[in-house]
């Protein structure tokens, strides 16, 4: 079996590009499985069923979702080898552009849109930097300048990775993907693997709880700003 990590920052379309690429894949025979990491609540696994898609939705509630998704998806591989997927894609929650849900030796894709404007790519983290593939989405309601200026700036972030334009209503741009996906190493478990990148740091007092606001009530990991 073969997993894939997407991530991308909220309403960027990675669910429609995991959707599209379904019907791709579903012509060559192979069998898809999707893991969809969440905070507070997701229709997504209502679009994947509907899709005949086999899903797991995980919310993380209070909990970071990188954290979460640390945490379980070493069972959720077991529970795709089990079910039989020849893939099985895990879509994170990506809420601060600093989640970093990439993992070494396992093919990564970031799907970013074009309307979020040209400066983002240089705000968004690790789950860009250290991207496999990028995927641009809503590409049809920008101009061509700004197309090619978007993607120029995301070579300048990740200068090795792949740029996979993609319509999520039309699927055009699908194909391409689904052959970056073909070279994908092959994931028997994650036991021994490493993260990409260091997720962002904790622990601190709010972390654990805490409401009240004053120096007396913090602890632990603390970054404070010079305002002298």
């Amino acid at each position: 079996m073969k997993l894939v990590t997407v991530a991308g920052p909220p309403s960027c379309g990675k669910t429609s590009v995991i959707l599209r690429l379904t019907e791709t894949l579903s012509k060559v025979g192979s069998r898809l499985g999707v893991i969809k990491f969440d905070c507070l609540s997701s229709e997504d696994e209502h679009r994947y069923n509907r899709a005949g898609i086999p899903v797991k939705l995980g919310l993380a509630g209070g909990l970071c979702p990188d954290h979460f998704f640390v945490a379980n998806i070493e069972e959720g591989v077991r529970w795709g080898q089990r079910q039989g997927f020849d893939l099985l894609v895990c879509e994170s929650a990506g809420l601060c552009n600093r989640c970093s849900p990439h993992i070494r030796g396992v093919l990564a894709v970031c799907v970013v849109d074009n309307l979020s404007g040209v400066h983002t790519p240089a705000k968004i983290g690790p789950m860009l930097k250290t991207a496999d593939v990028v995927v641009i989405t809503k590409g049809d309601v920008v101009s061509q300048a700004e197309r090619e200026v978007f993607a120029f700036r995301i070579k300048q972030v990740t200068p090795r990775a792949a740029v996979v334009p993609m319509n999520g209503l039309t699927g055009q741009g699908s194909l391409m993907l689904e052959r970056h996906l073909r070279t994908a190493p092959e994931t028997p478990d994650l036991e021994g693997v490493r993260l990409r990148f260091s997720m962002p740091a904790a622990l601190c007092s709010y972390c654990l709880g805490e409401t009240r606001i004053g120096p007396d009530c913090q602890i632990g990991n603390i970054k404070t700003m010079d305002f002298s």
